[in-house]
């Protein structure tokens, strides 16, 4: 029995990666992170390519470049010019582990970025799948990628029901995408079947017709290709209700930094608090001007509402004026105008409120 029936390919594992890379070949996206095999600009275009898609990732990415064009000047970099780059990109973790990661890379390796799986993985914000992308694109050797688009393509193409990211079934995916990678142009496989995933096999609507694995996709001959992959139960998304407040005085508007340890660390917002369950948003605005020692009526300025990766959020908008005096001299508060607003690096919600002024 050949290794690929004992792990449930019923065809030879030569066979997709020939296709597939028959295909890339002819239909591989140019994207600006594959110009390069420095592994720095790889791992970089990874860390951003994380739950976010190619179109939004590219300004931000060739901005990084400019700005850090090595992995010792990120390193060098202050932390709050690396925050003010990614501000709109989203899930600001990232930011801070790649900023971390330059860090280590710096200090550890002596600004060589290391070839090892291992000692990628060991590298904040980099998991296995990133790092064998990092591997394989950078460094041209076998390592699997489990990415969410890869996922997706084993799924339909094996027929594997179930949830991917359960642990039975992603251990199975592991195997599968490790029989799968080809010891011959690892390079060019990882790139081909994310791009198959990005572009072909859409979570929606695949285009089957074009796909270079549909004559070996078991979902496809099946017709069950719109059921896979299957997904676990989804958690409720709760809300959570906010007041914030646009302090202004002489045409600026006031904004704090958040903490730079939790969520959003190192984000600036306007003066903000949540509304709790025995406080209407009225009696919250009161609290939060009462603290920022303010005796003005607040007038209601317009509600936003944003979803973060965990929860959704509705934030009450307030505005009132200010001394523009006291916390100007803070480290972690600003004086702004608007049109420096629109460039610093305020979290999503408070973005938005943008809009209202």
């Amino acid at each position: 029995m050949s290794a690929e029936t004992m792990q449930g390919l019923p065809w030879p594992a030569e066979d997709m990666s020939r296709r597939l890379l028959a295909w890339y070949g002819r239909s591989g996206r140019d994207l600006p992170w594959r110009r390069s095999r420095d592994p720095y600009r790889i791992w970089l275009s990874e860390i951003m390519l994380q739950q976010t898609g190619v179109t939004a990732v590219i300004p931000y990415y060739e901005r990084f470049l400019a700005a850090f064009p090595t992995v010792m000047e990120l390193a060098a970099a202050p932390l709050d010019k690396v925050l003010e780059l990614w501000a709109g990109l989203g899930y600001y973790r990232r930011a801070r582990f790649l900023h971390q990661a330059a860090c280590k890379v710096v200090s550890e390796h002596g600004g060589c970025f290391p070839e090892k799986l291992e000692t990628i993985m060991a590298l904040p914000g980099v998991g296995r799948s990133t790092a064998g992308a990092i591997v394989s694109i950078a460094f041209d050797r076998k390592a699997p990628i489990l990415d969410g688009n890869v996922r997706r393509v084993l799924c339909r193409l094996l027929a594997i029901f179930g949830d991917p990211r359960s642990g039975k079934v992603e251990k199975h995916l592991w195997s599968i995408a490790e029989i799968l990678t080809p010891e011959d142009r690892p390079h060019d496989y990882a790139q081909a079947i994310m791009d198959l995933g990005a572009t072909v096999c859409s979570p929606r609507n695949p285009d089957c017709e074009s796909c270079p694995l549909s004559g070996l996709c078991q979902a496809f001959w099946q017709g069950v290709q719109d059921q896979l992959p299957q997904r676990g139960k989804r958690k409720a998304v709760p809300l959570v209700q906010q007041v914030a407040l646009l302090i202004h005085h002489d045409g600026r508007y006031l904004v704090r930094r958040r903490p730079l340890d939790g969520m959003l660390g190192g984000l600036w917002e306007f003066p903000s608090t949540a509304v709790s369950e025995e406080k209407t948003v009225e009696a919250t605005v009161r609290t939060l001007m009462a603290g920022e020692g303010l005796s003005a009526v607040p007038e209601p300025l317009g509600t936003v509402r944003h979803a973060y990766s965990h929860f959704r959020v509705e934030v009450h908008l307030f505005t009132c004026p200010g001394d523009g005096c006291g916390m100007i001299a803070e480290e972690d508060y600003r004086w702004l105008a608007p049109t420096q607003l629109a460039d610093w690096p305020l979290h999503g919600s408070h973005k938005k409120a943008l809009g209202l002024l």
